[in-house]
């Protein structure tokens, strides 16, 4: 539900939500969960049985609290709609979310500042995933191609036994700005973990990922995946990062970064460290410009060198 005064405040969020991509009609309906954040203000909120939803409000900083019980499914997905309307300005979230055991939960987030010409956002989200779980988390941003957004966002998540936690984060349609992200996950036993993020820089946009994934529990698995497109004059630094605790335990880091200009400043850097010989770890990472074959194959039906250029950015953010 909408809160009393905030119509109108709803409604130009909710046009910045939608260009987004974020369906406006999934915040208002009563059998899906969701809250509607803008600036340091909540704007409205609904929760079904089961889920329980409390905030906190204070100066720039807004706090919310998720709680799901033991053995709640949701088949439809829980909405996470923040912005921020002003130009100038800041604001903090903090969301902590305790998800109980025998759980099925699907986030999506969309993050929008289409106003923005210096705007600071940071986020920190802590999971607490309990026992025999499945909970996906996806968070995507739309920032504009004018001003300048500085993102700070860190997701740190404790899995649990027999618990399954998939987390994405997208950057593909604006700018980015000045932009950090981290994804920090440990393990429990048998757990396992998708981590993917895809951002597109370009000008002189800043970029730095990093993502971990501890695989502290016996049979735990994890994959981390960054895929990042520099353009221009941008700079992309990204850190995947892998620690073998547990027996029999397997992690997979990937990183793919194309580059698409003679100013661009790129870095991949792997870490894996196994401090379990049961353990096993394995990297793979690429660095370079687009592959001139594709560029000639898509050239040869007919499209100009700029079209087959984008054709193919575009079919690795997809």
């Amino acid at each position: 539900m909408i809160e009393k005064n905030q119509s109108k405040e709803f409604e130009y969020i909710s046009k910045a939500y939608e260009k987004s991509g974020g369906d406006v009609s999934k915040l208002l309906s009563k059998d899906i969960v969701s809250i509607i954040i803008s600036g340091n203000k909540i704007l409205g909120r609904n929760t079904v049985e089961g889920i329980d939803l409390k905030s906190e409000i204070k100066d720039n900083f807004v706090k919310v609290i998720f709680t799901a019980k033991d053995g709640v499914k949701l088949k439809k997905q829980i909405h996470l709609c923040v912005g921020y309307l002003e130009k100038f300005g800041e604001q903090h979230l903090e969301y902590e979310f305790n998800i109980g055991n025998d759980c099925s939960l699907n986030f999506l987030s969309h993050c929008t500042f289409p106003a923005a010409k210096d705007i600071l956002h940071e986020m920190t989200a802590n999971l607490k995933i309990g026992e025999n779980s499945k909970v996906s988390f996806e968070d995507i941003h739309f920032h504009n191609e004018e001003g300048l957004v500085t993102l700070d966002t860190k997701y740190y998540a404790n899995v649990g036994k027999n618990s399954v936690y998939d987390s994405r984060f997208k950057l593909v349609k604006t700018r980015i700005g000045n932009m950090k992200v981290l994804m920090d996950v440990n393990l429990e036993e048998n757990a396992k973990t998708y981590l993917e993020t895809k951002v597109k820089a370009k000008k002189d946009d800043r970029l730095e990922v990093n993502e971990i994934i501890r695989l502290t529990g016996t049979k735990s698995s994890g994959i981390a995946k960054s895929y990042v497109i520099a353009q221009d004059e941008s700079y992309a630094k990204i850190v995947n990062e892998a620690y073998g605790d547990g027996d029999y335990s397997v992690g997979h880091i990937e990183c793919t970064e194309i580059v698409d200009g003679n100013k661009v400043d790129v870095q991949t850097i792997p870490l894996l460290r196994v401090r379990n010989e049961l353990s096993e770890l394995t990297h793979e990472a690429s660095v370079g410009r687009i592959n001139p074959g594709q560029l000639e194959t898509l050239m040869s039906k007919g499209l100009s060198e700029d079209e087959a250029t984008e054709l193919i950015i575009k079919g690795v953010l997809v």
